[in-house]
């Protein structure tokens, strides 16, 4: 039924209201909608924004930095090496060695920006995709693998790592950092410039999850020293921004009392500094805080999924103009920061750290079918080592009926 339709108790239509704010008082269309979350293609005049596509240098009142050629260097080294890991990544799952693969392509920029920005006391939860944060938490590429493979859940030690293991559930890792980063307020360690703080990382069609929501409700009530980083790379598999939200995403956190803020997620060195603000406003005290990186998913979501089902080729090719890594590589060309043996050594790297995962693949050994049930409690309870030994040996049975059926068919003459 429509508000039209609507009578009061005397049974007579109420009057039409006129106190209605302008976001419920009339539905925008579908163009309004895009043309608000969107706003320009660089994302809106509230993106930060330090390097331009065209890799040229801006300023931002706010959240400038100062960084020195050596330090830019290794953000490209990192972008770069990252970029041609995941790529490995999806060759291998082509070639049937990995189950499935998540690619990160073209969201390189937000990712190193973030992790770099953290310090070795602060705690990251990522969802799937967060190779590059995994990278900048000193876990090698190498380690993602039996994830993909299917062998474990994750083979890195997230206390000692600060890298919390994948989480797949969709946006309940928002809600792991939240309570993680409630401890460390109540553990005090908390409220200055060398206190701890939390990053959850999630992507836009999270933001629906009723665990992102709830997680952002305590974080505040809490004053939680977390940064959300939200990954805004435009669609959630195959559903647009527009069937998220209704405002630009940086914006909801207005509701929760926090601050948002939106950067080029395509733009580094943007991606550092307003990562470097938002972890130390938490570490101080002064969290949570809400950061939308504005970016682009370059692939498919997983390599299950095919793209060219529900987006056209000349929002790709739109995009591909705001390469990352291209434009940081521009940058540091034009302000005679690097030279082509520095990129050549680059990129020799890069086929060195391709080669040997490649190679970690193709010789990882086969757990044995124990292996499931060896790491599911801290301590083993009965009811696990019952269906270990239940399932062990139904299997022994199979080895049984081969064997029998050997020695049948040997005794045939």
């Amino acid at each position: 039924m429509s508000p039209e339709q609507w009578t009061s108790s005397s049974g007579n239509p109420p009057a039409k209201r006129t106190d209605l704010p302008a976001a419920t008082a009339a539905k925008p269309t579908r163009e309004q909608v895009i043309a608000g979350l969107r706003a320009t293609s660089e994302g809106g005049a509230d993106l930060v924004q330090l390097l331009t596509p065209e890799g040229q240098r801006v300023s931002h009142p706010d959240f400038d930095i100062d960084i020195s050629p050596e330090q830019l260097r290794d953000l490209y080294r990192d972008m770069v090496l990252v970029r041609r890991a995941d790529r490995e990544g999806n060759a291998l799952q082509r070639q049937g060695q990995l189950g499935i693969w998540v690619p990160l392509l073209g969201q390189e920029a937000a990712q190193i920006g973030a992790g770099r920005a953290m310090k070795p006391q602060d705690m990251a939860f990522p969802s799937y995709r967060e190779h590059g944060v995994a990278w900048t938490r000193g876990i090698d590429p190498t380690e993602l693998l039996g994830i993909f493979r299917g062998t474990d859940h994750g083979s890195w030690d997230p206390t000692s790592t600060g890298f919390h293991l994948y989480t797949i559930v969709i946006g309940n890792q928002c809600l792991n950092a939240t309570g993680y980063a409630m401890g460390q307020r109540f553990d005090g360690k908390v409220g200055d410039p060398d206190g701890e703080a939390t990053m959850a990382f999630f992507g836009d069609g999270a933001t629906s999850q009723g665990d992102v929501h709830e997680a952002m409700v305590w974080s505040a009530v809490y004053d939680s020293p977390v940064v959300f980083f939200c990954q805004n790379n435009q669609w959630a598999i195959s559903e647009p921004l527009e069937r998220q939200t209704r405002v630009p995403l940086y914006q909801r956190a207005s509701g929760y009392g926090f601050p948002g803020i939106r950067v080029d997620g395509n733009d580094v060195l943007a991606s550092l500094a307003v990562s470097k603000w938002a972890l130390d406003e938490c570490r101080n005290g002064n969290g949570p805080v809400l950061i939308e990186a504005f970016t682009y998913r370059m692939d498919a979501h997983t390599t299950s999924d095919d793209p060219t089902r529900y987006r056209m080729s000349d929002e790709q090719e739109a995009w591909k103009l705001k390469d990352p890594i291209e434009r940081l590589r521009v940058y540091l060309i034009r302000e005679h920061a690097a030279d082509q043996d520095f990129f050549d050594s680059v990129d020799a790297e890069a086929d060195q750290l391709a080669a040997r995962f490649r190679d970690f693949c193709f010789n990882m050994p086969e757990p044995p079918p124990e292996r499931t049930f060896s790491q599911v409690y801290a301590e083993e309870t009965p009811q696990v080592a019952a269906q270990r030994e239940d399932y062990l040996r139904y299997l022994s049975g199979f080895a049984d009926e081969a064997a029998s059926g050997n020695a049948v068919a040997g005794g045939v003459h």
